[in-house]
């Protein structure tokens, strides 16, 4: 996430544990899926956790669906999986990185 970061605002739910989201490990944070978008905290307030950019996911044999195995996370218009601490959100025939 860089300096400028977009804070999800009159949000009155505090996200940890047991909170009843799905947490997301995510780099050096815990995303929290809220509504179809992510959060995470950031300095007493939760910050939008969104990717950007476009970073694909090499060497991906396998293929997330239902039933694949992993934690699926509705995502706005798609649902990302988690796979080895990351999200994968399918895109033009492949996965990218999130």
């Amino acid at each position: 996430m860089t300096a400028a970061h977009s804070q999800h605002t009159d949000h009155v739910h505090t996200h940890g544990e047991g909170c009843g989201h799905v947490a997301v490990p995510h780099g050096d944070h815990v995303d929290y899926v809220h509504d179809g978008h992510l959060h995470r905290v950031h300095d007493g307030h939760f910050d939008e956790c969104e990717p950007s950019g476009h970073t694909e996911a090499t060497a991906h044999d396998h293929v997330h669906g239902e039933g694949c195995g992993h934690v699926a996370v509705p995502h706005g218009d798609h649902v990302d999986y988690i796979h080895d601490g990351h999200r994968h959100a399918p895109h033009d025939g492949h996965y990218d990185e999130h």
